[in-house]
């Protein structure tokens, strides 16, 4: 993948006098502590090392708690993307690389809201996943990765939209079947006035 590269580089690691006992382990949790931050001296992200220390002998450091300067030598791999590079085969097409405002984003050219750049919680497929060197590699293709935020926000509102419409089906339905339903007629009632709809013709039957 473009963007990848291996770098040679000379380190001097700082250890503190509490950990003259366990200077691997310190050295160790110092070049940890590297990992997937962009760093100005190595010009890219640290997302992998191999170390190597020179010499047991360590320098100590003149000061209030003086440190031992232990040198070694280590392989980086190290992640810096260009304009223009091919990051990852698996991106949707919909994904277009631009510059704004001096800030390089992906955005999907069939939702403008749905971008991608620094900072952004992505949602992406696993294709692998290397344990040593703790390497995810995966994959933007299917339609519901991409930014957490958006995606988030698209669900609600198409849940939303969903048993708005529904409801409103629900309602219709009822209206129509109210049009076409027969007037109810309430039993006692109808038996009440049956009642005296006879008694009334028979009063008029007597008087005359």
């Amino acid at each position: 993948m473009e963007g990848l590269k291996v770098s040679d580089v000379d380190l001097t690691v700082y250890v503190h006098p509490s950990k003259a006992n366990k200077v691997s382990q310190a050295i160790l949790r110092e070049l940890s502590s590297l990992l997937f931050k962009f760093n100005e001296t190595f010009d890219g992200v640290v997302l992998a090392y191999d170390a190597n220390v020179q010499s047991k002998k360590a320098k100590i450091l003149p000061g209030v708690h003086p440190y031992f300067g232990v040198k070694l030598t280590a392989k980086l791999l190290l992640f810096h993307p260009r304009p223009d590079m091919l990051l990852e085969e698996d991106i949707r097409e919909e994904f277009k690389y631009k510059v704004k405002r001096g800030q390089e984003v992906f955005v999907s050219t069939s939702h403008k809201q749905h971008k991608i750049k620094v900072g952004t919680i992505l949602r992406f497929l696993v294709k692998s996943f290397n344990e040593e060197i703790l390497h995810i590699s995966g994959s933007l293709l299917p339609a519901h990765t991409g930014s957490v935020k958006w995606l988030t926000k698209t669900t609600d509102e198409w849940s939303h939209a969903v048993r708005t419409s529904t409801k409103q089906k629900i309602s219709e339905g009822r209206q129509e079947m109210q049009k076409h339903e027969k007037p109810m007629v309430d039993v006692a009632t109808f038996l009440n006035t049956d009642r005296k709809h006879k008694k009334s013709k028979r009063q008029r039957s007597e008087d005359s």
